[in-house]
């Protein structure tokens, strides 16, 4: 009915107060809807279904995501296929990923019809579909002719198990118990130092000290190590000031290849990097048997051996440490250098930005005011996430998603007649949509495997879905169609989402929009917590305390798990959900039909109640009414949806229900109150249909159909309830 309506598109609504923009956080087409999907589209609906009914010409747009790492890991995990096996077959293993992905995206569309979203359908995108692409390729190649683009090997976060590069926020750290090993390279060896990662040491090219520390004497000078668990090490003694001398031994060993901070202070000394960790978690040039042979653990037993029997271990202690795991896979990674990785970086000033950086940008949009982060302490976390941001990693050795339009020459020039010394001049790499050809020999171009990272595209979201860049020069604001969307509907006005993404999507969004727009991508950010079981338990299988959204549905109905969902959950915190609190919210709904069904059954369509045949029950419920219409308003365009359904749940259970019920059951036995009463009746359920509207849409719905207004339409575009002294 309401789809068949189209008025889920704005451009079928009058245009009476303005317009009004959400996008949907596209789910990951890698399965179903969880619970935590369920509550996203219930506080954006609310939010939806009341703007609209205030007059705003709403746009919610709906979309999925590609997911790339998710998706490809989770096909090939179902499916039991290795990667491998498709060398050569790149698009074949890509249409067989595709296929499954879009299966996937068409229950999901499925499921969030079932709970009852008022999208646009008309507007649905997908992130890998070809105006995303376009969109993807535009912002690459400015970002590129802006300088923010760095290309080359750096040290990356390599995930062992997923066999690709993954940023600094897609990483968790797990505490694990561990030992902490004190010891010298040789026994001619001065400074003693202290790891977790023996193994490590094998690429070892130095010994830092702080310059007033205890071990400033040994700075300058350089130990020749003949033999280190079988491995002859350089190690030169430097002085830096990013050691604490109060911290362990007060030295740290220098490992820049397999450690971020031991790179940068490498950099610092111009001293060498040594990999001797590969992709695969392999030892490699030690120059000894071990060289691709064995792994770290076996790697880390044989030094400790070694040590041991060398008299060189000091001490061990048992101790408790972070050790870094890939959020996606559960893979530990492992800091190795990598070649042909993109990163954008954050801190080149933009001419055409006035010289600001990007962080410089994502911080201004929130600190000016122009983006209001609720609840606002999620801003300080913004803050201090943004005052250590590094240049982000986009480069991605998956197969599923944006390929890289980057091409490398062949290695070997091919040249051309007459024209030989022109091969100097060949580059290395070329970015471009198309494959190039070289303008100096004959070689070819061959693209480069590695795709966007996924959030990259993601990072679009709120103005790819509106026609950038396609129509970002000629959209017309106050203009209907999609090719005006984005004068009409960007900046989007509300950004919801769970609080566990501020940094994945959220930033890179108004990263994204700052430099490419010169605008914020939104301008109020609603961050919700995550679901989790009567004990506060994090759902999971493991635990055997998942809800599944669509099962509650079928048993309750959609309008009780949208109210359980809602109740008592705040912005910013973590919700409670469990049956048996659907099952209350199911109750609710029954109560609701039942004051349906007694006032319908006993009512007809009429004029407006006399005000001076008023009992004081009917003025007091009527006061309460016009009470509730003010917070409910208040609530909601606070974003205090959890206050604004108490609120209405209050009213219409305690006050309308379990008071004015029963005292209109006496006054119908009064023939002068009679008449006024039905109408009053009458008059507080039309009012509170609309109020619980945006939070039942179903039940409020159906009841509203049933009433038999004469020239009545569908309650989801009925003008919302504003009582004297609101502003209309």
């Amino acid at each position: 009915m309401w789809e068949k309506s189209g008025f889920f598109n704005p451009d079928n609504l009058k245009d009476t107060k303005g317009a009004f923009s959400m996008v949907l956080p596209p789910p990951n087409v890698t399965g179903v809807l969880h619970v935590g999907h369920a509550l996203t589209i219930t506080i954006e609906d609310i939010l939806a279904r009341h703007q609209r009914m205030c007059g705003k010409k709403t746009l919610w747009l709906p979309g999925t995501d590609h997911a790339s790492i998710a998706t490809e890991t989770k096909f090939l995990k179902e499916k039991k296929i290795n990667r491998n096996e498709y060398n050569g077959k790149r698009d074949e293993f890509i249409a067989l990923i595709n296929d499954y992905a879009l299966q996937n995206q068409s229950v999901i569309i499925k499921q969030i019809r079932t709970m009852g979203a008022s999208l646009d359908w008309s507007r649905i995108a997908f992130t890998l579909d070809e105006k995303r692409q376009h969109a993807v390729y535009e912002a690459f190649f400015r970002m590129n002719k802006a300088g923010l683009i760095k290309h080359g090997e750096y040290l990356i976060n390599w995930d062992i198990k997923g066999q690709t590069t993954v940023s600094d926020d897609e990483i968790e750290y797990e505490t694990m118990k561990g030992s902490l090993y004190t010891f010298k390279y040789a026994k001619d060896f001065p400074i003693p130092i202290a790891t977790t990662r023996p193994e490590t040491k094998l690429g070892d090219v130095a010994v830092a000290v702080h310059p007033e520390g205890k071990w400033k004497k040994y700075i300058g000078k350089e130990y020749k190590i003949e033999n280190f668990a079988g491995v002859e090490l350089n190690i030169k003694i430097i002085g830096d000031e990013a050691v604490d001398p109060e911290f362990g031994t007060g030295a740290v060993g220098i490992t820049p290849a397999h450690s971020k901070i031991d790179g940068e202070i490498a950099q610092r000394h111009g001293l060498p990097a040594k990999q001797i960790i590969n992709e695969y978690g392999l030892i490699i040039n030690t120059g000894t048997e071990w060289d691709g042979k064995i792994k770290i653990k076996e790697a880390r037993e044989k030094v400790i051996e070694w040590l041991k029997n060398e008299k060189l271990l000091e001490k061990e202690e048992v101790i408790e440490h972070n050790v870094a795991k890939a959020q996606r896979s559960g893979g530990t990674i492992e800091i190795l250098p990598k070649c042909h990785q993109f990163f954008i970086s954050v801190n080149t000033p933009i001419p055409e930005r006035g010289g600001k950086t990007l962080k410089e940008l994502m911080r201004e949009a929130v600190a000016g005011g122009k983006i209001k982060i609720i609840p606002e302490h999620f801003e300080k976390t913004y803050f201090h996430w943004i005052d250590s941001l590094h240049d982000w990693n986009i480069s991605r050795q998956v197969w599923y998603g944006h390929r890289i339009p980057a091409w490398y020459h062949e290695p070997k020039c091919v040249p051309r007649q007459g024209h030989e010394g022109d091969i100097v001049k060949c580059e290395e790499f070329i970015i471009s949509a198309e494959k190039p050809r070289c303008e100096f020999c004959d070689a070819e171009f061959v693209q480069g495997t590695d795709t966007f990272d996924t959030w990259f595209s993601s990072g679009l979201w709120t103005f790819s879905t509106l026609g950038w860049p396609a129509y970002a020069e000629t959209a017309m604001a106050g203009k209907p169609g999609p090719e005006n969307d984005l004068a009409n509907f960007h900046p989007i006005d509300v950004l919801e989402t769970g609080y566990d993404i501020l940094f994945f999507w959220i930033a890179k969004m108004i990263l994204m929009s700052t430099f490419l727009l010169g605008d914020i991508p939104f301008r109020t950010v609603y961050l919700h917590g995550l679901v989790r079981d009567e004990q506060k338990r994090k759902m999971s299988k493991s635990l055997g305390n998942v809800i599944n959204p669509l099962d509650m549905t079928a048993k309750y109905g959609t309008d009780a798990l949208r109210m359980a969902l809602i109740f008592g959950t705040a912005p910013g915190t973590d919700s409670v959900i469990s049956e048996d609190k659907i099952k209350g919210m199911r109750n609710f709904s029954n109560k609701l039909w039942n004051i349906a069904r007694f006032v319908l059954t006993n009512t007809a369509p009429a004029n407006e109640a006399d005000p001076k045949k008023q009992t004081a029950a009917d003025k007091d419920i009527l006061e309460k009414l016009a009470e509730t219409e003010k917070n409910v308003t208040k609530n909601l365009e606070q974003f205090r949806i959890h206050e604004a359904a108490q609120e209405i749940y209050q009213f219409v259970w305690h006050e309308f229900a379990d008071v004015y019920l029963e005292a209109s059951k006496l006054q119908f036995k009064d023939g002068i109150l009679e008449k006024n009463t039905k109408m009053i009746l009458r008059h507080i359920l039309k009012r509170t249909l609309k109020l619980l509207h945006p939070f039942m849409p179903f039940i409020t719905e159906k009841i509203w159909q049933e009433m038999h207004e004469s020239g009545k339409s569908l309650l989801m575009i009925e003008e919302w309830p504003r009582t004297a002294g609101q502003a209309q």
